[in-house]
C-alpha cells in the first residue's frame, strides 16, 4: 500500500523540482529570447567576424567566443553551461563562451536581464542590444567603439538590402 503513495511523491518531486532544478543551474535552457537571429548574426560579426577559431583558453585574458563574452558578463546572464556541466567547475565559462549555442542563449539571458531602451527611441531593438552586449547593463547609453558600431550598422544594412527585417 505504500508504494502507489510513494512513487505519487517520487512523481510530484519530479514534475515539479525538475523542472526547476534544470533551468536553474545553468545547463542552458533560455525561457525568453528577445534578440532575433539577425540581430545575434550582426552581433557575431561586428565582434569577431564570427570567427570560431578565435577563442580563449583563459577567461583572466578577457573575452571569450564568436561573442566576445566576458566571465562577469556569463555570471549575470545565469551561467549557462553545455553538457550539463556544472556552472562552477573550472572550464564551465569557456566551455559555454566558445559554443555558439550557449554563447547565443547567454545573450539571450543578459538582454532579458537588462532589456531597456539605451537609444531613447521608444523602441528596443537590436541596437538597443548591441549598445548593452559592449556597453553593459547600466551604462549602454554611452558612446559605443566607432569600428564594432560601422560594422554592426554594416551588417543590419545588409540584411535590410536583403529584405530582412
Amino acid at each position: 500500500m505504500k508504494m502507489p503513495g510513494l512513487f505519487f511523491v517520487w512523481f510530484l518531486c519530479i514534475c515539479v523540482c525538475l523542472p526547476s532544478a534544470v533551468l536553474g543551474n545553468g545547463n542552458g535552457y533560455v525561457l525568453d529570447k528577445p534578440v532575433t537571429e539577425l540581430c545575434l548574426n550582426c552581433l557575431c560579426e561586428a565582434l569577431s567576424e564570427c570567427n570560431a577559431t578565435a577563442i580563449c583558453i583563459n577567461p583572466k585574458i578577457g573575452t571569450c567566443g564568436i561573442f566576445r563574452i566576458t566571465n562577469d558578463y556569463w555570471v549575470d546572464a545565469g551561467k549557462l553551461t553545455i553538457n550539463g556541466e556544472h556552472p562552477d567547475t573550472e572550464h564551465a565559462f569557456i566551455n559555454c563562451a566558445n559554443d555558439p549555442h550557449c554563447a547565443a542563449d547567454t545573450i539571450q539571458n543578459y538582454m532579458h536581464q537588462f532589456n531597456q531602451d539605451c537609444n531613447g527611441d521608444g523602441e528596443m531593438d537590436c541596437h538597443d542590444y548591441a549598445r548593452i552586449h559592449m556597453l553593459g547593463g547600466f551604462s549602454c547609453e554611452g558612446e559605443l567603439p566607432y569600428f564594432y558600431q560601422s560594422k554592426f550598422e554594416e551588417c543590419i544594412v545588409n540584411y535590410q538590402e536583403q529584405g530582412f527585417e
